[in-house]
Formats: C-alpha cells, structure tokens, sequence
C-alpha cells in the first residue's frame, strides 16, 4: 500500500518546526522514522502533515555526565549503543539497546523517536520508566521536562501535546553498587519480545520494568520480596495482555521464568560492580 496524501515540510530551525505542528494540529514529527513510516504504508496513520526535523541543528548529540545519560531527539540508536560511556555510567541503556530490531533499523532509528512513540512492546520506553528518566520537550510556550511517571499515558500514547517536540531523553546514572539486567524472548531475534524484562538492584532496593505484558511500560516494586515469589507478586500488579503472537496464560508464565532470573543477574552485576569499585 502507498501512503494517504500529505504535505511535507523540512525546517531548519525548532522554532520552525514548532510552529509547523503547531499551524496543523494533524500534522506529525519525522525523526527516524522507523514506527512511523511502515504506519504510513499501511495506512494505520494518516498525518495531514510531516514535519521532518532531521535538518535542524545540535539534537544528535549523546551528552555522557557522571549524573546520567542525555540523548538528542536524532541520535540515532547505533550511536548510543556504540557510545562506551554511555554503557559505563548507564549500562541498562546499552543492555537494552543491544535488543533493538536489527542493525539495519538501529541505524536510522532514533531513541527518543521510540520512547515518543509509547510502544509498550518496546525496549527504551521500560529502560526509561525503570530508571526514572525524564523527556524534555519544546512547544509554542518554551521548554518543559516530562518526567517519566507522567509520560505514559495509554497504549500508544504519551502526554506529549501535538505541537511539542521531544528535544531529549535523560536516563540518571547508575549508581554506585547498584546492578542492573536485562533479557526478553522473541520469536526470532529482532522480533518484537513477546516478554522483556529489566531490573534494577540497589542495596535492598529492587525494582523490575516489564515490556510487552501490559499496554503501558510497567515497573513493580519487589523490595523485601522473597526470589520465589516476586514473579507471582509482579503478576498480581500487572494485566498479561493477549494478542496473535502469545495468550495471556504464556506472557504470564514468561514473567514467571524471566522475573527471577534477570533480578538474579542484575545481583550479580551489582556484586561485580562493588567489587571494582573497591579496588579501584
């Protein structure tokens, strides 16, 4: 299938592409495209209007501090994933990525376009609800930072307003002995995960995101809770969804298989990490 008809515009400035979305409230951001165009072609969307931002300035940069990790709306996610300090202050964020699609998709594909897009089957959106990231975003009345808790909304949808732009995405540093994990199963490697699961462990402190078991990205708490029973515990908070590539009952037992064995592994990276850091 061929896309519906619309018009193309390709700034060279934000406030241009603010404007842009702004004159048309049917219009739509092109970044990297790669959630986008295939909904195009199949005629699932139906923008009035592209606004291409790939020529403006500065928002490819992957900016690494000691306090965290901030991505450009048009880093693409090969870059990140390639970035060494990017895995050394916030090793989830190369764990996940490392899961994306393919090569071919990472390259053209940009994170913050996935984390806008709200796909709860997605890897980057769970990575940033889990570490308590945020989105910084430009409109017509200046700046504003989403955090994370705020973002997702529904399936598909994010609090964003049509006439903003999501400019960055801050993912806060790791810190220091705390481990992180991440593993999902698909079907074939590059699929979509039929259950992904990421953790987090500092301390006594264990918190699990769970991707594609529910319409939104989902994080439980799981502090205090015995390893044998925190996959029926995390269940208990969370809605198993079906649809044609799993039942329910299979996503359920996945998080049941997955639950303890990722939370295991980010205890061993965190054990691992202490060590380092007492040697050095």
């Amino acid at each position: 299938m061929k896309p519906a008809p619309f018009a193309y515009v390709r700034p060279s400035t934000l406030g241009d592409a603010v404007s842009a979305l702004a004159a048309d409230p049917g219009a739509k951001v092109l970044a990297g495209g790669q959630s986008l165009v295939p909904l195009l072609s199949m005629r699932l969307a139906g923008p009035s209007t592209l606004v291409d931002i790939n020529a403006l300035p500065d928002l490819d940069t992957v900016a690494v501090e000691e306090g965290g990790v901030r991505i450009g709306a048009l880093a693409r996610h090969a870059a990140v994933l390639a970035s060494a300090d990017v895995q050394r202050v916030q090793p989830l964020v190369t764990m996940a990525l490392a899961n994306v699609a393919h090569a071919t998709i990472r390259n053209r594909g940009t994170t913050v376009g996935s984390l806008v897009h709200a796909d709860a089957a997605a890897e980057m959106p769970v990575v940033l609800s889990l570490l308590g990231g945020s989105l910084d975003v430009e409109g017509p009345a200046g700046r504003r930072t989403v955090a994370v808790e705020d973002l997702y909304v529904g399936p598909l949808e994010s609090s964003l307003h049509h006439d903003e732009i999501a400019v960055s995405a801050y993912f806060p540093a790791l810190a220091p002995g705390a481990g992180v994990a991440f593993e999902e199963i698909a079907r074939r490697h590059g699929d979509y995960a039929l259950v992904g699961v990421a953790a987090l462990v500092q301390g006594d402190a264990v918190k699990v995101g769970y991707l594609s078991v529910s319409d939104v990205p989902a994080v439980v708490d799981l502090t205090g809770v015995a390893p044998e029973e925190m996959a029926e515990t995390a269940l208990a908070q969370l809605e198993p969804a079906a649809d044609i590539h799993a039942t329910a009952e299979y996503r359920a037992q996945l998080v049941r298989v997955l639950t303890p064995r990722v939370v295991a592994a980010a205890r061993s990276h965190a054990r691992s990490r202490g060590a380092q850091e007492e040697e050095a």
